[in-house]
């Protein structure tokens, strides 16, 4: 029988991850359509990087206010940033870019992690999620997260939704293509930093994109295809929830792999009545 704790928890966890929901299937929508999973995976294993710098510093040279998770946002930016210059400016060396970032911030983050003293806890669940710990701040990120995603979405959907589909039109439209790519990286690693502590930086693309990629078996239509991964989400989000407790399994690996396997089931059964 659960106790009140393990109700409150519980449903603190489902809670944040009903509210990532959100975020996470109206920004994997864009990834997914722009055809950018690589970006965002590269995006979400960089940061370990900043991560493990922050918390070094933090830990040898008492600096309290360099948190991992400000080393995540830096080196989330600065990875979404050079992405973005090289996809704009060599297009051609954009997947040894992407590969070179995400190693060389997984890199820097384990010899850091590795130098600082004491039990890094704080890595382990950056990594692999711990939102059974969710506390109410966590649910105000997330819903400040999801304001934000929305005030984009409200201004510029449109003009997002051409550069995903046709950057050329765009540029001949007269549209700040450069501009707005950037924008749009920067959401995705703003929206990647705070769902890590869902899931945690390994299993945090499976939460951004495949939700999104068994929506667009329903829809090819952007706004549609959003609202549908939303739903989709927070429905993983809820069976994972039950299997976790059912058989007492890590909240943010039941939910990736809830995500999984219902984006292999979809692509089978479309194979299969196609």
């Amino acid at each position: 029988m659960l106790t009140f704790d393990a109700h409150y928890f519980l449903w603190m966890a489902l809670s944040a991850a009903l509210l990532g929901s959100i975020a996470s299937g109206i920004v994997g929508s864009y990834v997914v359509v722009k055809r950018i999973v690589f970006i965002s995976g590269s995006i979400a294993h960089s940061v370990l990087g900043g991560m493990g710098i922050f918390l070094y510093l933090k830990r040898v040279y008492n600096i309290p206010f360099l948190t991992p998770v400000l080393g995540a946002f830096l080196f989330a930016i600065l990875g979404a940033g050079l992405i973005g210059y090289t996809h704009i400016r060599h297009r051609q060396r954009e997947d040894s870019v992407i590969a070179a970032i995400w190693a060389l911030g997984m890199a820097i983050g384990v010899i850091f992690i590795s130098l600082t003293p004491g039990y890094n806890v704080e890595m382990m669940n950056f990594l692999f999620g711990n939102i059974l710990w969710a506390t109410p701040g966590d649910l105000l990120q997330l819903a400040l997260l999801d304001t934000l995603v929305l005030i984009v979405l409200f201004f510029f959907h449109q003009k997002f939704q051409l550069i995903c589909f046709d950057e050329k039109q765009a540029l001949l439209q007269g549209i700040p293509v450069t501009r707005l790519y950037f924008y749009l990286l920067a959401m995705i690693a703003v929206t990647i930093v705070l769902l890590i502590q869902i899931v945690g930086s390994i299993l945090i693309v499976s939460m951004l994109c495949l939700p999104a990629a068994i929506a667009g078996n329903f829809t090819k239509k952007l706004l549609p295809m959003m609202a549908v991964a939303v739903i989709l989400s927070m429905a993983l989000s809820g069976v994972g929830a039950y299997l976790s407790l059912m058989f007492n399994l890590p909240l943010g690996a039941t939910i990736a792999l809830a995500s999984t396997v219902s984006y292999l089931v979809a692509g089978f059964c479309r194979r299969a009545y196609s």
